[in-house]
Formats: C-alpha cells, sequence, structure tokens
C-alpha cells in the first residue's frame, strides 16, 4: 500500500530545486524519510550559534525569516519551495544565524544522512547546494541593499540600449509628395516647404523625379547669397535623384544613407528614376523607425498635424518601453522617459484640438492629468482620466465659456481615443460637465468633498488628488492646490475618511501567504495586482504625503522617497514602500505588454516560482504601511 503522505511530498518537492534534479523514483523514496514540521507564526526553527541539526528544512506553507539575531536585520525570506539550514550538510559548524517563521508555516525536514549521498552523485543538486550556500540574498527592505529585488540594478551595461530593436522591420515612408517644377523659384519652394512642414521638396518632369532640394540646400545656396532668391530649382537642385524601391528595411535605409552621405531617399515604383516617384524618406523618418531616441521621438509628435499621425509614434513608444525593460533600465529612469512622452502625445493632441476651435480660448486654462498618468505612472495604453479648469467669468458668460471647453475637451479625448488612450468607462474626462468647471466651481466641488466625506466623495478626491498639468496656465492650478491643502488642513476629520479608503483594497494574499485570485467575474482565477498590491501603496502614499500639506509631489514612489524624508524614523520602510511599487510596476508592466493589455490581471500559472516569491516580498511592506496609517489616523474605529 502507498504511503500517502509521502508520495504528496514527493508531487510538491519535484517542483524545485534542487529535488527537481532527482529522477523521480528516487524522490519518492526520499520523501519517506522526511518529517513534517508545523510552526505558528513567530515560532523559531533554529537559533543563532545553536548547534546544527540532523536535517535541512524546506518551507512548504508559509515563510521564514533568516536574520542576524544582533542587528535584528532580516537577510532572507524564504517562501515556498526555499531551502535553509544548509549549513550541517555543507559545513561542520554552528548556525550562523536566526531561523524564524514569519507567519504560521510547515516545514519539511530532510535528514542529513539520508540526503548526503544524493549530492555527492549529482553534480547538478551538488552545485545548487553549494551556490545556495555561499549566496548571501540581500534584504530587499533594507536602504543599503534597495534595488536588488526586481533588476533595479545601475550600470553602464544596463544603460547599453538595443540600437536594433526594429531594424530588420519594412521602413514607413511619407506617401504624401511635397513636389514642385524646375522652373519654380526659390522663395516659392521655401514657402511651400514651411507651409507643409517638410526637410525636402522633389523637383519632377512628366511625373517623374529629375531633382531634390532640401532646407539645406537653401541654407548653402540661397541664405549665404550664392543664389538670388528668384532663382529657379533647375540651378539649386541636387540631380540626379538617388533613388530606391519602396520595400527598404530601416538597416536599408540607413546603409544608403551613409554609403551616398544624404539626408533623404526619393522612393519610386521600381527603384529606379525612370518610374513614378511614390514616396520620399527622411534621416528622420528612419530615426523614429529605430524607436530608440526619445529626443527624436519627441520631436515626431510636435510634427503632427493630425491625432493619426501620433497613433503610429505610440506605438514606437511602447516598443522603446519594451526594448528599456528587456535591457533592464532602472525603473526610475524609464518612467520619467514613457512620461515625458506621453505628456508630449497628450500636448500636441490639445494643439491639434484648439486648431479644430473656431476662435482662440476665451480665458485661460488648464488641461490636468489624474489618475495613473498624473501620478506619472501610466506606462500602458490604459483609459483616460483627465479634468479641465479655466478662469472665472462674468455670469453673463458662464454658459458661452462653459460650451467653449466642452467643445475642445470633446476634441481631445476624441483624439485621445485615437491614439491608444480608451474613454474612461465611469467617463472621468473632460468632456464630461461634471469634469470640466471654473476655478471657483472647482473649489466648491474639493469643498464639497472634504467637508463631505461620503464614499463616492472619497473615491473622487483619490483621483482628483493625484493630478498634474498637461497644458495651460499653472497659476490656476497651484491655486487650486492651494484651496485644497487649506480646507484638508481645516477639516482633519477627512483624513479618517481618506484612510478608510485606503484600507479597502483586498488582501494580496491569504492562508499560508497564497496569494489570492478573483472569485468571478470575467478574471476568474486571475490575480489583480492592480487592487491588491498598487492600490494599497498609491492611497496610503497619498494621504501621508497629504498630511503633511506637500503638493508638489503626486508619483506614488517619489511621495514614499519625500516621506523618508519628513519621518526620519520610519525612513527604512518608505523607501521599501518605494522600492516595492516599483517592483510592481514594472512587474505590471511587463505582464501587459507580454499580453497585449493593461497588465492588470495575472494568470498565476504562467508565473515562475521566483516571479511569485519576489511578488510576495512586495507585499510585506504593504501590511507594515497600513498598520502606520491606521494607527496614525485612528482608523481602527471606523473600520
Amino acid at each position: 500500500m502507498k504511503n500517502t503522505i509521502s508520495h504528496r511530498v514527493a508531487d510538491f518537492l519535484k517542483n524545485f530545486p534542487p529535488f527537481s534534479f532527482l529522477h523521480q523514483k528516487d524522490i519518492e523514496t526520499l520523501s519517506e524519510q522526511i518529517s513534517i514540521i508545523y510552526k505558528e507564526k513567530d515560532s523559531v526553527v533554529f537559533t543563532e550559534n545553536e548547534e546544527t541539526h540532523n536535517c535541512f528544512y524546506v518551507v512548504h506553507k508559509g515563510a521564514v525569516t533568516l536574520r542576524n539575531r544582533k542587528e535584528n536585520d532580516i537577510l532572507d525570506m524564504c517562501d515556498e519551495g526555499d531551502i535553509f539550514g544548509l549549513r550541517p550538510l555543507i559545513a561542520n559548524e554552528n548556525y550562523q544565524m536566526e531561523a524564524r517563521t514569519y507567519e504560521e508555516s510547515i516545514l519539511y525536514a530532510v535528514p542529513i544522512s539520508v540526503f548526503k549521498p544524493y549530492a555527492l552523485e549529482n553534480r547538478a543538486v551538488g552545485n545548487f547546494l553549494i551556490e545556495s550556500f555561499a549566496s548571501n540574498t540581500r534584504n530587499p527592505y533594507s536602504k543599503s541593499h534597495s534595488g536588488k529585488l526586481y533588476g533595479e540594478t545601475i550600470g553602464s551595461e544596463a544603460l547599453d540600449i538595443d540600437k536594433n530593436l526594429l531594424d530588420i522591420q519594412p521602413v514607413k515612408y511619407s506617401k504624401k509628395l511635397i513636389t514642385c517644377f524646375s522652373t519654380t523659384t526659390a522663395k516659392e519652394i521655401a514657402e511651400t516647404m514651411t507651409k507643409k512642414n517638410v526637410g525636402a521638396i522633389l523637383v519632377i518632369e512628366d511625373k517623374l523625379p529629375i531633382g531634390i532640394i532640401t532646407d539645406k540646400d537653401l541654407r548653402n545656396k540661397i541664405v549665404t547669397g550664392e543664389f538670388p532668391i528668384t532663382t529657379t530649382a533647375n540651378l539649386i537642385m541636387t540631380t540626379p535623384v538617388i533613388t530606391y524601391p519602396k520595400k527598404m528595411t530601416v538597416t536599408q535605409a540607413q546603409m544608403a544613407m551613409m554609403k551616398s552621405n544624404i539626408s533623404h531617399l526619393c522612393l519610386t515604383k521600381d527603384g529606379t528614376a525612370n518610374s513614378k516617384a511614390v514616396g520620399i524618406l527622411s534621416k528622420h523618418d528612419v530615426m523614429v523607425e529605430l524607436g530608440n531616441n526619445p529626443a527624436v521621438l519627441i520631436k515626431a509628435v510636435k510634427r503632427a498635424k493630425k491625432a493619426k499621425q501620433i497613433k503610429p509614434i505610440r506605438a514606437s513608444i511602447m516598443q522603446l518601453l519594451q526594448g528599456y525593460l528587456d535591457q533592464n533600465i532602472p525603473m526610475t529612469l524609464t518612467s520619467k522617459i514613457i512620461t515625458e512622452l506621453n505628456d508630449v502625445c497628450i500636448k500636441q493632441i490639445i494643439e491639434i484640438a484648439l486648431k479644430k476651435m473656431k476662435t482662440p480660448p476665451p480665458v485661460k486654462f488648464a488641461w490636468l492629468a489624474l489618475g495613473s498618468q498624473g501620478r506619472s505612472e501610466q506606462l500602458l495604453h490604459t483609459d483616460q482620466d483627465n479634468a479641465l479648469v479655466y478662469e472665472d467669468v462674468p455670469e453673463e458668460l458662464k454658459e458661452e465659456t462653459k460650451n467653449y471647453f466642452l467643445e475642445l475637451a470633446t476634441h481631445v479625448n476624441k483624439g485621445l481615443f485615437d491614439i491608444g488612450y480608451d474613454y474612461c468607462p465611469a467617463e472621468m474626462m473632460a468632456s464630461n460637465p461634471k469634469w470640466c468647471l471654473s476655478h471657483s466651481e472647482w473649489e466648491s466641488l474639493v469643498y464639497h468633498w472634504i467637508t463631505n466625506p461620503g464614499k463616492n466623495e472619497v473615491l473622487l478626491s483619490f483621483i482628483f488628488f493625484d493630478y498634474s498639468l498637461s497644458y495651460g496656465d499653472r497659476e490656476l492650478v497651484n491655486n487650486l492646490s492651494d484651496f485644497i491643502f487649506e480646507n484638508i488642513k481645516a477639516n482633519p476629520v477627512f483624513y479618517i475618511h481618506l484612510v478608510s479608503g485606503a484600507l479597502q483594497s483586498p488582501s494580496p494574499t491569504g492562508f499560508f501567504r497564497q496569494l489570492l485570485v478573483e472569485q468571478d467575474g470575467d478574471h476568474k482565477d486571475f490575480f489583480d495586482i492592480k487592487r491588491r498590491a498598487l492600490m494599497p501603496l498609491t492611497d496610503a502614499a497619498r494621504v501621508l504625503i497629504l498630511s503633511h500639506s506637500v503638493k508638489s509631489i503626486s508619483n506614488t514612489p517619489e511621495r514614499f522617497e519625500k516621506l523618508a524624508e519628513l519621518e526620519p524614523h520610519n525612513s527604512e520602510l518608505y523607501l521599501a514602500c518605494s522600492y516595492s511599487y516599483k517592483a510592481l510596476l514594472k512587474f505590471r508592466t511587463k505582464q501587459g505588454l507580454l499580453h497585449h493589455d493593461s497588465g492588470q490581471f495575472i494568470a498565476l500559472e504562467t508565473l515562475s516560482k521566483l516571479e511569485k516569491i519576489k511578488l510576495k516580498r512586495t507585499f510585506k511592506t504593504i501590511k507594515e504601511l497600513q498598520e502606520i496609517i491606521t494607527i496614525r489616523f485612528n482608523a481602527s474605529n471606523i473600520l
């Protein structure tokens, strides 16, 4: 009759090294000799300087901390499948650290005498044990060792961005040719190039390209005075035109430009000057296609005249993001670059929308990015959250002014949708009259939220308090911020409701630290990294930073770093929270890019053991942070 318990042990161990290196029969034989130990939370497994046991341990359920008892520093956290207590197997000396259960745990005790022959006979097993014993996994929550948990290393090799992300892709070129004739004057050519915002014009005859004139030609030949402004194209054009077929890769285009020392390529139907021109390709276009230069992408966005021209650039921004993650660029730097690129896209959409309006804005206004974009944390294509504030006007102009800005906001929201930002399901957008208000109307609304903090009011304030200026008058925003902080300070009870809201996020883990998944709905059995991990940190950071009346910081990691300065006694925890948030944001971004979605819902079976451990390690900060705000604001009485 089979030993059911030992078979369950074997089924568990076969999934984790070094046991995964053994044959199934050996694992089953070994499992018959393994003892199962139950430990309550905060129980000692062995102490520092204690004589070694006749076994080492595997965590089946729960977690065990390894710490330096003298300094009380956590050196490592052993999770499901981790081994610890290897000293008696490797070295004949007492334990050098204390092992204590972090929570209720079940351990497997593996006898040294039984396991040692496997380690000696199987090189993979032996190598794994030696490496595990020799390594010193750093405490991810320690200030001195921050940056080692989820790829936040900074080094010259980390900043070596892959320059060939798109070089084998077919190049995209402008199909709208700007042309002139050989008799067109330099003045007319310059006016056309300025109006069309292009750097080159093709000279044609019988629809065939006979020459090309670039802005460089105009500078060198006209501006210098070598030729008068009335000179015709045939005297200043570069001829014959170097032509290429339209089916070129980015690399081929680069090589062609380098070979001929030119900045523009003329693309024709068959690749020769004897067929109709179909497009023109500039060095700038090639740089945009490469997608690895933020400055070039910003320039490309600013040159866009329509929203649809920005959409492919947004795709390049996503490819840039993927490249940064693949190259392990620090998340702080990655977030700043992608946020700046997103901001430029929003600004350009607003500029395009303003040109659609019949008249300029009647008064000063400001476009506010809310939520994750307002916190500079919106790396993936998610939905819009925005608002508009404009100057107060006399009573007789209120309706006309409001209608103007609602029309403008409608154009902007449509433009943002066209480039990849979905409409907000809750309609928290500036095209909604509730989110397009004058300065005094915003003050009245915010005052109502603060003095009547119901569930909906707290939710709305959560979103609204994370705003940043995307476009327009900064003074309007600063005045509104001053008003908010003055009224929060005058109504301290508001903090209690903010804290209550901040503590409503569901727990990320359950019994034995198992990741909790959704129980029903479209995402049943998926882990919600936004609600269970990111939001608790975001909400707590907001509450704490508001309590210090710091109005210039909306980014969650930066808020924690500022809190570490303001509260030195809690600096270790706040810095750990900052780091954990960046690690979680990076994890979500990678998942989103991998599955072409927002990255919010994660299928746990697709994660490796290491990825699950890294996730769980960030959750320690959530629990400690929520304990701080509960005690500080005496929130336990209303929970």
